[in-house]
């Protein structure tokens, strides 16, 4: 036992602690705000889980309060916590856990004692009508648990079997030891009357309040869980059906361009059309796929949670899953890396393309070029033509001007004009093709 002043001590010690990180609160309670429901057979539970017809990751959360709260107003029971995402309390003579995930939310009623006839639906009258109309989306799963109790969980006795007979179908029929060896859990997966699946559970007397309740709460979010990630097979099976009419046009485009046939640049705003529309695919169906593997992932660590042992040759849960459900699952994974190789391949198709492009446009560049040099050239010498005209016209019209104003003096030299033009052409002729020479590497920068 601590003294007095070593308990002084040791909280003077925590009060110089660093200050805390401050969501380490909100974390820590987060691992214990969804306990498990106690429960002691005989007992029943109804739940349904709905989910907006659109943009439900987007959804408003404040809406799912507001019908939650709704509801609790029609029993007069206590409202959650605002901004709670999950609530437990009672609803009349129930008790209702509800649970706000990430694309749907979920209500499930927990009563105690036998229902009139198994299955009957008769507690789904909580929910009135009107408050289900009002409902912010459409039920993706729903399910009646019945939970009784047996003297013996090593094979159901007659009364477990009637039960059986009965309330499921034979065909599909699952049935599992688990808790131990101390209950017996069956489904069969399919939707009965009310649009619910069914799940019976026999249990021992001797199973606690809490241990019962677990198990009822994996059953459940086992169903709802895999009818959350079935809904990822139309958007696979939408993609597959579209993705074998790319993978056609991709390699029809690639066959041309392994012949050259057509123009590359028409090929290549094609390929850019069907990368498009891949991209678009892929980003449209990303949350689904990911939110499909997400709660396929919860499924099979329900399965795994409930240690299940054969009885009487039946399948078990693992097994309908293994045969059922897995190949579901595989089309969708098989949709989302199909998905993703189109793309890679439609790019990789791109770059061989556009490098094709670039090297056509490179030789016609280099056409280009050498059809310019040649331009130049031609240009150069029409150049020097011109320039060889203009310095006969300039000497000419020089010749001239320096006759006609030399006349005077040649005709007091008793020189003829004839030989004065003639003496004067060459100066004139050498003086205009040395200016205009001048005056032309000066326009090009070469200086005198």
């Amino acid at each position: 036992m601590l003294r007095p002043h070593a308990l002084l001590r040791r909280t003077a010690m925590i009060d110089r602690l660093p200050p805390q990180h401050p969501d380490r609160i909100a974390l820590a309670n987060e691992l214990h705000a969804r306990p498990f429901p106690e429960l002691a057979a005989p007992c029943r539970a109804a739940m349904i889980a709905l989910q907006p017809e659109s943009g439900a990751a987007e959804r408003d959360p404040e809406a799912d309060r507001a019908h939650l709260r709704a509801l609790l107003d029609r029993h007069g029971a206590q409202h959650p916590a605002p901004g709670a995402d999950h609530y437990f309390g009672a609803l009349g003579r129930a008790r209702l856990k509800w649970e706000r995930h990430t694309e749907f939310v979920s209500y499930t009623l927990f009563l105690d004692g036998p229902a009139a006839q198994p299955f009957d639906g008769a507690d789904f009258a909580l929910f009135p009508p009107d408050w289900l109309a009002e409902a912010p989306g459409r039920i993706i799963a729903s399910a009646l648990v019945h939970v009784d109790l047996t003297e013996d969980a090593a094979a159901p006795g007659p009364a477990e079997r009637a039960i059986l007979e009965r309330c499921f179908s034979a065909e599909s029929l699952a049935l599992s030891r688990v808790l131990d060896g101390k209950a017996l859990a069956a489904t069969d997966f399919r939707l009965h009357e009310h649009g619910c699946a069914r799940i019976a559970v026999f249990v021992r007397p001797e199973v606690g309040r809490r241990r019962l309740g677990r198990l009822v709460q994996r059953l459940l979010e086992l169903e709802t869980y895999k009818s959350a990630s079935m809904l990822t097979l139309p958007v696979a099976r939408r993609a597959q059906r579209r993705l074998s009419e790319i993978d056609q046009e991709l390699t029809r485009l690639m066959e041309g361009l392994r012949r050259g046939d057509g123009d590359s640049r028409a090929t290549l705003d094609a390929l850019m059309e069907l990368s498009t529309e891949i991209e678009t695919m892929a980003a449209r169906a990303a949350f689904r796929f990911g939110a499909g593997r997400a709660y396929e992932t919860i499924v099979r660590d329900r399965i795994a949670a409930l240690r299940e042992e054969r009885v009487e040759g039946r399948q078990t849960f693992a097994e309908f899953i293994n045969r059922r459900y897995d190949p579901a699952m595989r089309t969708c994974h098989a949709a989302e890396g199909r998905l993703r190789d189109l793309a890679a391949r439609a790019a990789r198709v791109a770059d061989l393309l556009r490098t094709r492009v670039d090297v056509e446009m490179s030789a016609q560049n280099q056409a280009l070029l050498e059809s310019m040099d040649r331009r130049a050239a031609l240009q150069l010498r029409l150049q020097e033509t011109v320039e060889g005209l203009s310095v006969v016209a300039i000497s000419y019209y020089a010749v001239n001007l320096a006759a006609y104003a030399l006349a005077p003096l040649a005709k007091m030299a008793h020189v003829d004009k004839t030989w004065l033009t003639a003496a004067l052409a060459p100066p004139v002729v050498a003086a205009a093709w040395w200016g205009l020479r001048r005056m032309r590497r000066r326009l090009a920068g070469g200086g005198d």
